[in-house]
């Protein structure tokens, strides 16, 4: 049995469930639609596969993104799609937020090199 955990204030209970490296990108990565977990992993192209999976799992628990495996016997790996919750979708305008305060802020941070190039186009991040 997991113990609950508590919060001294809602910005930690927050940070808990979208907090960390990978969560706000694949919640971010999930805001145009559906997408299978080579095409997430293909998008955040530094994430381990080892990662992506625990991420997803998480925000999965966490009721931010469905899981949806489709029941076709011949396709190995089996088609799975994940996409944005009500309460993911409602973690969006938080995100947009971040994205305008990292443009504004972080833009000597933001490597616009060859490898992530795919990256930024699809994650509309310029």
């Amino acid at each position: 049995m997991t113990a609950k955990k508590e919060y001294c204030c809602p910005v930690g209970a927050a940070m808990d469930e979208i907090g960390g490296k990978w969560k706000p990108l694949i919640l971010w990565t999930l805001k145009d639609g559906k997408l299978r977990f080579s095409e997430i992993n293909r998008i955040l192209v530094t994430v381990t596969q080892r990662m992506l999976t625990k991420q997803l799992r998480e925000l999965e628990k966490d009721n931010l993104i469905n899981r949806k495996v489709y029941a076709v016997y011949a396709e190995v790996p089996p088609k799975v799609e994940y996409s944005l919750t009500k309460k993911g979708e409602s973690v969006l305008p938080i995100l947009h937020a971040l994205h305008d305060w990292g443009k504004e802020y972080c833009v000597s941070k933001i490597c616009l090199n060859e490898l992530n190039e795919k990256s930024i186009s699809h994650l509309k991040c310029v």
